[in-house]
């Protein structure tokens, strides 16, 4: 995915693969993401579609919280209302103790999305 500036040059902004379609409604999960970090307590997160019977994928935030630092669900949902539409907004979001990182240290985004559809992390977890 990618777009023309105002002098022709090409941008990619992420892969294809990672776009999320919730209810016909195009997700890009850098986006979401971005507006998360800005939240004081995410120190990292990972926004992935998961599959949804209803809305074909639902936006998942998987997120990794700064130490002595708390949130919840509703908190974090709150939080994207009032800096996206709607749709964008995270209809799950799982906090863990660490994402997993490539071994150029970036979050593995492939490894997040096998861990949630694996059962790695629990529901219980899960908002």
């Amino acid at each position: 995915m990618g777009y023309l500036d105002e002098v022709g040059r090409l941008w990619m902004m992420q892969r294809r693969t990672d776009l999320i379609v919730s209810g016909g409604e195009n997700v890009y999960p850098s986006e979401v993401e971005g507006v998360l970090l800005r939240h004081p307590a995410v120190a990292a997160v990972c926004v992935v579609g998961v599959p949804d019977a209803e809305w074909g994928e639902a936006v998942t935030a998987v997120i990794q919280l700064h130490p002595e630092a708390s949130a919840t669900p509703e908190e974090i949902r709150a939080f994207c209302r009032d800096h996206l539409a709607g749709y964008k907004c995270p209809k799950h979001v799982l906090f863990v103790d660490a994402l997993p990182l490539t071994a150029s240290g970036k979050i593995a985004r492939q490894a997040v999305k096998e861990r949630l559809a694996g059962g790695a992390w629990r529901e219980n977890r899960m908002g």
